[in-house]
């Protein structure tokens, strides 16, 4: 394929950014020689994991608006017009033959420059719920890449291509090599269930307070199950010192010695493969890793992202009984114990794996890819 010129913007959670780096992955495999580069947000998250990826990235001083009133707010107008000038001047110098933007505030300026400059805009938008950036880009950008039904109430539905979303290329379904190698690779037992609980790249105070509570209440149901946990970086100390409480105090039984928590998990594939089931957030790349990885799941969405998409993401799956949801609110008190009585129900298993897997999408980002090289 012919060498372009492309700016990827977008970020601010590990939803945003993983797909991006998808897309750009599949790009370098279209030819070696496309030029990339990624505009961010100043302070987020793809200011260190773009890098960590090898693509050189920018970052601008826009900023989200708080939903309750602080001063930052009142910022808020300046960061975005110097957001707005940086953007203008980053294509001048860059001159992209395509903008793409996959969400978050940071894709906002550089999107809207770039259909003022005439540049070819595609959108991947992740979630079934589309957020109000991409609403507001949507209406001028020349393609926009789904991963559900219905976006037409969103966007103009000539503009809609379904693609799915894009996922690491380890994220595949386990063969037992694969778990094998899992059960080695984190010490397990493999003689026990096992199940993978994931809040999200930056943790879950919900999900982690869910394990603490069925810990304090002697893991009923736990007698022949083992737990993976990232907990998250900013609750692990919390965590750690819950944990040496219960182990001083006693609690859990036996089933303690076989809780193993990370605040982040690097190698997602084997996590996946080890589990028998899996608690997750369901954030769009969460839900689609597991879709690929045909995994039984319990959803607990997060209450605290805009529009409740996460709610609208795991439900496109309960309809289809591919997934189980607990509401947030309810998860310290009950997600345990529905996690342990799907742990001991094969046939459940079975039929969310085989419905789950209807969902998957392993070659979205290269459906992206060829969307790009259409539109340029």
């Amino acid at each position: 394929m012919k060498k372009i010129r492309a700016i990827i913007s977008g970020g601010g959670t590990g939803g945003h950014i993983f797909p991006a780096v998808s897309i750009a992955g599949e790009l370098m495999e279209a030819n070696p020689e496309n030029e990339i580069l990624f505009v961010g947000a100043e302070g987020r998250m793809e200011m260190e994991k773009v890098p960590a990826a090898g693509y050189k990235i920018v970052g601008l001083p826009v900023a989200g608006l708080q939903r309750k009133f602080t001063l930052s707010n009142l910022a808020l107008p300046f960061k975005v017009l110097k957001s707005v000038r940086m953007a203008g001047k980053i294509i001048d110098r860059f001159k992209p033959d395509i903008a793409i933007g996959v969400g978050g505030y940071a894709s906002a300026p550089l999107l809207w420059c770039a259909c003022r400059k005439g540049i070819p805009t595609l959108i991947q938008e992740q979630n079934g719920f589309a957020g109000l950036t991409n609403k507001i880009l949507g209406k001028k950008a020349d393609r926009i890449c789904v991963a559900y039904d219905g976006m037409e109430k969103f966007f103009p539905a000539g503009k809609i291509v379904k693609t799915g979303n894009p996922i690491r290329k380890d994220i595949v379904p386990a063969t037992a090599a694969m778990k094998a190698d899992a059960i080695g690779c984190y010490s397990l037992d493999p003689d026990r269930k096992h199940l993978f609980i994931v809040g999200g790249s930056l943790g879950s105070g919900t999900l982690n307070r869910s394990v603490q509570e069925w810990i304090k209440a002697g893991c009923p149901g736990g007698e022949d199950i083992e737990l993976l946990w990232q907990c998250g970086k900013y609750y692990k100390p919390s965590v750690d010192a819950f944990m040496e409480e219960a182990r001083a105090k006693g609690l859990g039984g036996e089933t303690l010695r076989y809780i193993h928590w990370f605040d982040f998990i690097k190698r997602m594939d084997l996590a996946y493969a080890a589990a028998d089931a899996v608690v997750s957030r369901s954030g769009a790349s969460s839900v689609s890793e597991l879709a690929a990885e045909h995994k039984a799941v319990i959803f607990v969405p997060s209450p605290n992202v805009a529009e409740n998409h996460q709610t609208h993401n795991a439900m496109a799956l309960v309809r289809k009984n591919a997934a189980m949801i607990v509401p947030d609110a309810e998860a310290p008190q009950r997600l345990m114990e529905e996690a342990c009585g799907l742990l001991g129900d094969k046939e459940k298993i079975a039929g969310f794996e085989k419905n789950i897997a209807t969902f998957a999408r392993p070659d979205a980002a290269k459906k992206i890819v060829e969307e790009i090289y259409r539109l340029v």
